[in-house]
């Protein structure tokens, strides 16, 4: 049995549910869902130019839709690049 993140996300919001939200598709709905519980924004830290992640940290782009969607990644830096 597979129990990954993707199965995960299947068993909580299938195409199959009767969503009444579909006008793009049966995928529709099912797809808000999965990027409600994903999120849509992430903050990193970053330290001397470099990511801090965790030794098994990553950063996934997930597409939730059945048909390939073009898509824009926005980045925004805050902070300041002096020391305090």
């Amino acid at each position: 049995m597979r129990t990954d993140l993707v199965t995960a996300l299947s068993w909580i919001a299938p195409a199959d549910a009767g969503w009444i939200h579909d006008i793009e598709g049966p995928d529709d709905m099912p797809a808000h869902v999965k990027s409600m519980l994903n999120g849509v924004s992430l903050r990193v830290p970053v330290s001397d130019g470099q990511m801090t992640l965790g030794t098994c940290q990553g950063i996934y782009v997930a597409a939730h839709r059945e048909r390939p969607n073009r898509r824009e990644l926005v980045l925004q830096c805050l902070g300041s690049c002096e020391e305090v």
